[in-house]
């Protein structure tokens, strides 16, 4: 092998070498503000904290993420690839909307639960979260609701699509299931027995 190629596989092999390190190094970062915003919260995680957690200097991880937004985006993203998430395409194929509604609160609330401490912490330092951020998880919200009432009487009544609204917020879940002692599976058929008590009554 010529020293020329020798040179060229080398140089080759060290770029290969150092996008590893950055990509290994950026994984860190972001697994590091997962942990601490899933334990302390968002508003108690500094980034000197996670810079300590993922063993490097805050000049790194401004490095990786040069604003709040985009650590909080890669965090986001991060968890939301570890979780099951609810599957609206899945229960918008049900035709009967109660059907549906059933299904979509059972998925959403089997969601709520398996990540209740990160929500519950997001939730409690929604202050402290970046305004795209939390625009993003207001959108999977409303997507939940517009597949929920598509093609049912509540699609053009305000007050059944308010209380459909209401069923799939977090903190509607937690009220039910966590302060009331509500298992999952109640807490659904609550949740659609008043819907569909609104639209018999109105």
């Amino acid at each position: 092998m010529s020293e020329q190629r020798r040179s060229s596989n080398s140089r080759g092999y060290e770029m290969r070498k150092r996008a590893e390190d950055v990509r290994r190094t950026r994984q860190r970062i972001v697994e590091a503000a997962v942990h601490l915003h899933g334990t302390a919260g968002p508003a108690l995680t500094s980034i000197s904290a996670i810079a300590e957690r993922a063993g490097v200097t805050r000049l790194t991880v401004y490095r990786h993420f040069p604003d709040e937004t985009a650590l909080f985006e890669a965090c986001s993203s991060h968890w939301l690839s570890q979780q099951r998430r609810p599957r609206p395409e899945a229960w918008g194929a049900i035709e009967n909307p109660l059907e549906r509604l059933t299904a979509g609160l059972a998925d959403i609330y089997r969601f709520y639960r398996a990540g209740e401490q990160m929500l519950t912490l997001g939730m409690r330092d929604q202050h402290a979260v970046p305004e795209p951020v939390r625009a993003a998880w207001e959108e999977m919200t409303r997507e939940y609701v517009e597949v929920l009432v598509a093609g049912g009487a509540e699609a053009d009544d305000p007050v059944r699509r308010a209380v459909i609204g209401h069923a799939v917020a977090f903190s509607t879940w937690r009220s039910l299931c966590r302060e009331q002692g509500l298992t999952d599976r109640d807490a659904v058929e609550v949740m659609v027995t008043l819907a569909e008590a609104v639209g018999t009554d109105r």
